[in-house]
């Protein structure tokens, strides 16, 4: 299967939220002991992976992982404030922000 760069942008971006998901099943799972939270987080990772690994074919290695890892990052960082009452102090809020836009530069920054 041959991926144009926009197609491997939109995997990529699908990879980074099942990052999200196998980030927040973590949590559910309470340390792998519930089991329907323990298979979404296996299966959410091997999504996850899978998808990076396609979307690879296509971008910068380094430019993928870095937008993959930000996107889950930041995602579940938001949903843990959302779902799990993490905290929402400002000075972690702008370094979300800053996620935020060291991935949007390495998506617009020609990568």
């Amino acid at each position: 299967m041959s991926l144009s760069v926009g197609q491997a942008w939109l995997v990529l971006l699908v990879a980074g939220l099942f990052e999200i998901v196998w980030a927040l099943g973590l949590k559910y799972s309470d340390g792998f002991s519930k089991l329907v939270p323990s298979i979404v987080v296996v299966v959410g990772a091997a999504v996850s992976f899978w998808l990076l690994a396609i979307a690879m074919r296509v971008l910068p290695v380094g430019t993928a992982y870095a937008v993959w890892t930000g996107i889950g990052a930041a995602g579940t960082a938001l949903l843990g404030i959302a779902l799990l009452g993490d905290s929402a102090h400002l000075l972690r809020l702008g370094c979300i922000a800053l996620i935020v836009i060291g991935v949007l530069g390495l998506k617009f920054g020609g990568g």
